[in-house]
């Protein structure tokens, strides 16, 4: 029993059922985990692709090592850390928050290098068209660079967030009960495994199904010239 439910296991059909409304209390966890997660990878990745970019070696170096950092270790040390390590030295915070947090810094070191990639593929040109009319940083990042990043970047973003909803399983390990995390207690308690990870592993299908579909909508949608800041 969890949460107050009684799990029948007298046929498949019930034992689903019965199990089906705990579930989805675990994916709305993993859900708003991962978009909290996204979002903050897209923004970080944004501030980490431009300080790597900055004039003054101090910060473009300092910006690349944190940013080999995060991608080069596994997302678990990092959980562990920020949940068991940090409140050694008075940094406490509440799980979900740990989670996501982990979640959007490790991402942000990958989407920093798509925006760097998109960047770098803004033809010379322009940079020096810019220079020329002397316009400042700010106006040339956004009026002119990240307009055009943004329609090249999508599908490698989207590549990111479908592999975030999949990462979500790792928060189990930090007291977050998320869908599988929950599917596993169900099987400790009625010794069933296979459905319970079964419908779990479809209901992650149709999630990244879900959002592979929107990606490529707006990938069709969005205009191939540019978008439009203002």
């Amino acid at each position: 029993m969890m949460y107050g439910l009684a799990w029948d296991t007298s046929t498949p059909l019930a034992f689903a059922t019965s199990i089906l409304p705990i579930l989805l209390i675990g994916l709305t966890v993993t859900v708003k985990a991962a978009l909290a997660g996204f979002a903050i990878a897209i923004v970080m990745g944004l501030v980490f692709a431009l300080l790597r970019r900055s004039r003054i070696r101090a910060v473009s170096w300092t910006t690349a090592f944190v940013v080999e950092f995060l991608r080069d270790t596994p997302l678990l040390v990092q959980l562990f850390f920020l949940y068991y390590v940090l409140p050694d030295y008075g940094v406490v915070m509440p799980a979900f928050l740990t989670g996501v947090l982990a979640l959007g810094l490790q991402y942000s070191a990958y989407t920093s290098e798509v925006y760097r990639g998109g960047i770098d593929a803004i033809p010379r040109g322009q940079w020096e068209a810019a220079t020329a009319l002397n316009l400042s940083r700010l106006t040339v990042y956004r009026d002119i660079v990240i307009p055009q990043v943004v329609p090249r970047i999508v599908p490698a973003m989207g590549n990111y967030a479908v592999a975030m909803f999949k990462e979500t399983p790792v928060l189990s390990v930090i007291t977050i009960l998320e869908m599988l995390g929950l599917a596993n207690m169900i099987g400790e308690q009625t010794y069933q495994y296979l459905l319970p990870l079964t419908m779990v592993g479809l209901i992650f299908l149709l999630l990244t199904l879900i959002c592979s579909a929107a990606i490529h909508q707006l990938e069709r949608r969005l205009p191939k010239a540019g978008v439009p800041l203002k």
